[in-house]
């Protein structure tokens, strides 16, 4: 269930009914031809898709994330690894004060993982707390089902690709792109990135049958609401 759609008591008599809550993460950035906003759109419907049989809530999703490397693409925000750090700290103690002792933070964006290097420092200080951070889409099973429908997967071509996730003024280019020099992405500064990636996808087709992508998603869920239900601390 969304926070969006509850009060404080609804909060407040869900917290001492069960200690767990879902805190999903995105990243506002380019995706190619698909929505600036595919990371945070991924990690709150996984989140919410798969806390609703648990009836566990879920908070909004936070939109922005670690993105320097795209940002010569306008619409791009990117956050210092220190404000993001210090925001999720922020976070994790307000659902704290509220009751929730586990947490499951979903994260939809690559660049984000030093959040998972924060979760265990918060179990450091409060050992009361049990706090998971997953990346959604490279889960096992899921980045396995990736793997397997088609080994290119990767940024804003058709792993990201979801009926929920493009523009219905930008359809997806037909084929598929060649591959990018990674490592000479990796190695240069924002204005020379998008002069290696053009577009901003990192390679392969931009996009495959619905029926192929649902397969993957089914999976995405099952594997989030599995952490969900434990092991815990």
């Amino acid at each position: 269930m969304k926070i969006a759609e509850m009060n404080w008591q609804d909060v407040e008599r869900a917290a001492k009914r069960d200690p767990r809550c879902v805190v999903p993460i995105g990243s506002t950035e380019q995706h190619a031809q698909l929505s600036l906003c595919v990371d945070m759109i991924l990690a709150e419907r996984v989140s919410v898709e798969a806390a609703a049989p648990l009836d566990i809530p879920v908070f909004p999703v936070m939109p922005f994330g670690l993105a320097p490397y795209f940002n010569a693409y306008p619409g791009t925000i990117s956050l210092r690894v220190e404000t993001l750090l210090a925001v999720m700290r922020d976070v994790i103690a307000s659902v704290r004060r509220a009751g929730f002792r586990r947490v499951l933070i979903v994260n939809g964006h690559g660049g984000n993982n030093p959040v998972g290097a924060l979760a265990q420092e918060l179990m450091a200080e409060h050992p009361d707390m049990s706090i998971k951070f997953h990346n959604w889409w490279s889960a096992p099973r899921t980045m396995s089902a990736v793997l397997e429908t088609d080994p290119t997967g990767s940024h804003a071509n058709w792993m990201e690709n979801y009926p929920w996730t493009r523009l219905a003024h930008a359809p997806a280019p037909e084929g598929e792109k060649p591959p990018v020099d990674m490592a000479a992405m990796k190695a240069s500064a924002p204005a020379a990135t998008r002069e290696v990636l053009g577009d901003g996808s990192f390679g392969g087709p931009w996009q495959r049958p619905d029926e192929e992508m649902m397969k993957i998603w089914e999976i995405g869920v099952a594997e989030t609401r599995e952490a969900l239900e434990g092991p815990w601390g």
